[in-house]
């Protein structure tokens, strides 16, 4: 059973909106976790987008963005579903790229650093074109 699963990436033209979906098969790999969005292109390294810490309140989670996608991408939650979302409007071709969820049993840091998870779903691509 894959522990995270993301659906949602396709293709849309610049200035579209995508969500991003991730569903955690298993509460305690969601419950009081760190849920990070990432996206990697062939070369290149893997980069944080955002990230939510589900252990607080709903109503005011604690959130980190990327500085590229401040104030176009969301992330919000649903505890119900043990599911994490991106919302993502304004693409811009640069943001192509396979989107990965993955977890951590811990707070959120600011850095959104791939080294700091563990447990990784299989990603979803999102194609932007111009």
């Amino acid at each position: 059973q894959v522990a995270l699963g993301e659906s949602g990436g396709g293709s849309v033209q610049t200035g579209g909106s995508l969500r991003l979906s991730c569903k955690a098969s298993k509460e305690d790999i969601y419950s009081n976790h760190c849920m990070g969005w990432f996206r990697q292109v062939p070369g290149k390294e893997r980069e944080g987008v955002a990230s939510l810490y589900t252990g607080g309140p709903t109503w005011y989670a604690s959130t980190y963005y990327a500085d590229s996608v401040k104030g176009r991408f969301t992330i919000s939650q649903d505890n119900a579903e043990n599911t994490v979302y991106l919302q993502m409007n304004s693409l811009k071709p640069e943001d192509t790229a396979m989107y990965y969820c993955a977890a951590t049993s811990s707070y959120c840091r600011w850095s959104i650093s791939p080294r700091d998870f563990d447990t990784w779903g299989q990603g979803t691509q999102v194609t932007v074109s111009s």
